[in-house]
């Protein structure tokens, strides 16, 4: 029997940009510099649906074209059985210029409103002289109907790679999901097309299928003028023309595109930013604000979703400015969740008050990007994690929270519970059965890269 043993030597010739083992890190992108695979067509793509502040009776729909495109229209009705789609709702979109380095693209928009909760509706968007494929999207429900959403911290780094499997494991634990929640830092470079190609390639069908609610990260900022004494951060075009979030944020010009809330199927959903607070000068605007809505609020549950985390599993600064700012308001109004990022990390703790157990504080990441967890984090938090890609499946209904944390493989890692009495009060419960053991990386020294600050680049 002949034997081809010469394939992998052909192949290790062939292919030498493709990283072997022991050979260094791997390339934050998988696509080579000079793809054209993401470069915006006559064709619709990016299509991301987004909640509306009422999200059981609106929408928001947003995607990007070649700039030829003349006729931003979206076609909407109840879903059917049948492919005769009959009489469709049209809406015309609005246009925004979105310039990148390679190319001048156009981002759609439509707000769509009006509609029935619960409902399962069918909707597709125009290109240029065609249309996409019809998506399936429903309507959130009325407050007391169980909810299931997904939360996924830092996708950041190697999404096509490496996250798109986060993505998909997500999707199969929870098929009823019908919103999820990022919690920014989504790409590593703001302007870097090719990384937000990667990105919503990773996401796959979940923008289009669920409401999508993300939180800004500070790689959503781009650095001008940097190293000069005229450096500031600058938000990038991509984070403003990506998503269509609710108009209703923080009243700061540094923040108000950036913040936003919506009611979810009987929880309040508030994000914030946490770059423009701490570098950007809002912190005490987004303070009142939250207030504010959290005051106003009469859903049985709230959470509260900011990039940096109010205590940090890295020790890092910052922390201790939210909290002094923020921490007042969201234990004020007696917040359930706060989902955080930022760390590269998974750690969990209640706040700092004796015997408290609410609000639960969240720091978590999806992405392949991971660093270590200081001491204090490891005497503060449990349960803490490092080296390990997770994701969240939080179900909701209007007498008990259900939060587990899966691996990337989907081993539960961490699970509770929030039962909500007939007097309003809430019981929390620690739940130990299933759960993996603890996992770090305290046997790695450093990174093939040789960062000893981090367990894997």
């Amino acid at each position: 029997m002949r034997r081809f043993v010469f394939v992998p030597v052909l192949l290790a010739l062939l292919l030498p940009s493709i990283a072997r083992p022991g050979e260094g890190n791997e390339p934050n992108l998988a696509l080579p510099a000079d793809s054209q695979r993401y470069l915006p067509s006559a064709m619709p793509d990016r299509i991301v649906a987004t909640p509306g502040q009422d999200a059981a009776r609106s929408f928001a729909i947003n995607w990007r074209t070649e700039a030829a495109v003349r006729e931003p229209l979206l076609e909407i009705r109840p879903a059917v059985d049948s492919p005769d789609t009959g009489e469709v709702r049209q809406l015309r979109a609005r246009t925004r210029v979105l310039e990148s380095g390679q190319y001048t693209a156009h981002s759609h928009r439509v707000d769509v409103d009006g509609l029935s909760p619960d409902t399962l509706y069918m909707f597709r968007v125009a290109g240029n002289g065609g249309w996409s494929s019809w998506r399936q999207l429903r309507t959130l429900a009325e407050a007391g109907k169980p909810l299931t959403l997904l939360y996924f911290g830092d996708t950041q780094n190697k999404n096509l790679s490496h996250v798109s499997r986060v993505t998909r494991e997500a999707m199969r634990h929870a098929g009823d999901a019908t919103l999820a929640l990022y919690a920014g830092d989504l790409v590593s470079e703001a302007v870097e097309d090719a990384e937000w190609g990667e990105w919503f390639e990773a996401a796959g069908d979940l923008p289009a299928v669920m409401l999508l609610a993300p939180a800004i990260g500070n790689h959503e900022y781009r650095e001008e003028n940097e190293g000069s004494a005229q450096e500031r951060r600058v938000l990038g075009g991509h984070w403003q023309y990506s998503f269509a979030l609710p108009d209703n944020g923080a009243a700061h010009p540094r923040s108000r595109d950036t913040t936003y809330w919506f009611d979810a199927q009987g929880v309040r959903v508030v994000v914030l930013d946490g770059t423009s607070a701490l570098d950007l000068g809002s912190m005490e605007a987004q303070a009142k604000w939250l207030d504010t809505v959290l005051a106003d609020s009469r859903q049985p549950w709230n959470m509260v979703m900011i990039h940096q985390p109010m205590f940090s599993p890295r020790g890092r600064g910052g922390s201790d400015r939210l909290r002094a700012a923020l921490l007042p308001v969201i234990e004020k109004h007696r917040v359930d969740l706060v989902l955080q990022g930022h760390d590269h990390t998974y750690g969990r703790r209640s706040g700092e008050r004796p015997g408290q157990s609410l609000p639960q504080y969240i720091v978590s990441v999806a992405g392949p990007k991971q660093y270590r967890l200081s001491d204090q984090a490891r005497r503060s938090m449990r349960p803490v994690a490092e080296d390990t890609q997770l994701f969240q499946v939080i179900r909701i209904d209007d007498r008990q929270l259900r939060y587990q944390a899966r691996t990337v493989t989907g081993k539960l890692y961490d699970d509770f519970q929030i039962r909500r009495q007939a007097d309003g009060s809430k019981i929390f419960r620690e739940i130990s059965e299933g759960r993996i053991p603890e996992r770090d990386c305290r046997h790695r020294e450093a990174t093939r890269g040789g960062r000893k600050d981090r367990c894997w680049e």
